[in-house]
């Protein structure tokens, strides 16, 4: 009778620790399976320095490196964009590519304006088209400033006629 009552024990030991291990294995799994939908999504915004390291009146071109998650994997891609600041603390970002067909523009110290190499598109300061075969101004990466930081969304949004 002894030895049944410890068989019936260690049984419901052994059931007990069971459940225990089946529930934190449980919630782990399913921590692993839900995160990607409970962690805080990524904005896309790309920290590219101080915002007022930018002097007014001249582009400068910036390097950074945007990062894209998707799930748990992460990937990183070297890009740039053409930053302008102006006198009264505005900031514009400019896409680097042309919108004519995506070759990269340069700005021209000497006659203050960005041009293709491509197709001779000239743009003014400004991203409005002067000459050549673009269909439209410069594309823009929106931008804002948090705590004098700059922060751009490498997403073009199309330039205005």
């Amino acid at each position: 009778m002894n030895d049944a009552h410890d068989d019936g024990l260690i049984r419901k030991a052994i059931g007990v620790l069971g459940a225990l291990i089946m529930a934190v294995l449980g919630s782990a799994g399913l921590g692993f399976l839900l995160s990607p939908l409970v962690q805080k999504r990524d904005e896309g915004w790309v920290d590219v320095g101080p915002a007022d390291a930018f002097k007014p009146g001249t582009p400068v071109q910036i390097q950074f490196v945007e990062r894209t998650r998707d799930s748990w994997s992460v990937t990183e891609k070297r890009s740039s964009a053409w930053v302008l600041a102006l006198d009264n603390g505005q900031i514009t970002v400019f896409d680097p590519r042309c919108p004519h067909l995506g070759c990269p523009f340069r700005w021209n110290i000497l006659d203050k304006r960005f041009q293709c190499p491509c197709h001779t598109a000239a743009f003014a300061a400004d991203g409005a088209v002067i000459s050549g075969p673009s269909p439209r101004a410069l594309d823009r990466f929106e931008s804002k400033i948090e705590d004098n930081r700059l922060l751009i969304l490498p997403r073009p949004t199309q330039g205005h006629s």
